[in-house]
């Protein structure tokens, strides 16, 4: 028993020392709380226990919308996918394209004008005979004798007596900035100057002196021409028509001067100078300005090539039309587009002779493009 014990002791002197838990309580703290926060410690303890099953309730339902959400989604761009399967292919006829007609399609620069009095009304031509005057070049001067002719295909379509002042192998912008035949004789030529030859006589000596010096290649019908506009009576004239073709863009002459809007030296300058100059001196002439038609390009092997690749001085053709026809709205002028509305790159081969005259067929065409802008105003 003894035995025991000591074996007990030595035991219990054998463990090591452990000591206890002990709690650490801040009394300060407990002295300090509120008695009610005990109370609402357990009252927000239920109430979250009872607010639980609604956060879940709300969780399922935005869960629900979801998938019904894209389900509706999935459906109708199924739908849509089958809408189209079943419609893809379906033939349609050149009839049932064309039932109402074939339709046109215009993209062009025309713009037209009437000539109004001080009152704003219209100046209508109350004379029973129609005065057009023609200053332009080969698409006038081209077969001017014949019926083929572009001013007779004019006059026979619309009564008219049409006078036709157009010079073959002249140009629009003029050389020098002053008139002076013996640099430059076929300045006189030029619509400017032409313009002042109908008004007044001033100049009159430097046609002739263009002769002298020209010679032989003076133009077959200048004489005609200024014979024509030394006795013409402008008071007499209903309208006035420029036409000229692409010369101007194959010599590469100057197109416009922005700090001078009538230089002659430029080919829109010398257009504005001659309608300032009838605009002031017989407002009630009516103007119209038509553009050059289409002209191809000559490449280094003499191969006709893209007016709109090509160019001679610093434009293309077609950059010449889009200022002429600012020019003329500058002016409130009638202007109509022959390079987009008649005959264009697509189409010239069966209008042109060459790369830029006309033949019989080209010249109905302009024929009828002046016609629409001539009435347009009729009625």
């Amino acid at each position: 028993m003894k035995k025991v014990k000591e074996d007990q002791q030595s035991t219990e002197q054998s463990r090591p020392h452990k000591i206890p838990d002990i709690d650490i309580i801040d009394l300060e703290s407990a002295n300090d709380r509120n008695p009610d926060d005990t109370v609402d410690a357990s009252r927000d303890e239920e109430e979250s226990i009872e607010q639980e099953p609604a956060k879940q309730g709300f969780a399922f339902n935005m869960h629900t919308a979801m998938h019904l959400t894209l389900l509706i989604v999935v459906v109708v761009v199924i739908c849509g996918i089958a809408i189209r399967i079943i419609n893809w292919g379906n033939f349609i006829s050149q009839e049932d394209i064309f039932k109402d007609g074939e339709g046109t399609y215009e993209d062009t620069l025309d713009q037209f004008f009437p000539v109004l009095d001080e009152t704003g009304h219209i100046i209508s031509n109350d004379d029973d005979e129609l005065n057009i005057l023609v200053i332009g070049n080969s698409p006038f001067s081209d077969d001017r004798d014949s019926k083929d002719g572009l001013a007779n295909m004019i006059a026979e379509r619309t009564g008219a007596n049409v006078i036709n002042c157009s010079v073959s192998g002249s140009y629009m912008a003029a050389q020098n900035p002053y008139l002076n035949a013996e640099i430059a004789p076929m300045d006189v030529y030029t619509p400017y100057w032409l313009c002042s030859l109908a008004f007044s006589d001033v100049h009159a000596p430097q046609f002739l002196t263009s002769a002298e010096v020209l010679g032989e290649n003076t133009p077959p019908d200048a004489a005609y021409v200024y014979e024509t506009l030394s006795n013409l009576d402008m008071n007499t004239v209903d309208v006035v028509v420029f036409m000229y073709d692409a010369t101007d863009y194959l010599m590469g002459h100057e197109m416009y001067n922005d700090l001078n809007s009538t230089d002659l030296q430029q080919f829109t300058g010398s257009m504005e100078a001659s309608i300032e100059l009838i605009q002031l001196l017989a407002p009630q002439i009516r103007i119209i300005v038509m553009s050059p038609t289409y002209a191809f390009g000559i490449d280094e092997n003499g191969e006709y090539i893209s007016s709109d690749i090509k160019t001679y001085g610093q434009h293309f053709l077609s950059t010449y039309v889009i200022k002429q026809a600012e020019s003329c709205f500058n002016r409130s002028v009638t202007f109509v587009d022959n390079l987009y509305g008649t005959i264009n790159e697509d189409n010239a081969s069966e209008y042109l002779t060459d790369n830029i005259h006309l033949n019989v067929e080209g010249r109905k065409l302009v024929a009828d493009r002046f016609i629409k802008a001539l009435t347009y105003f009729d009625g």
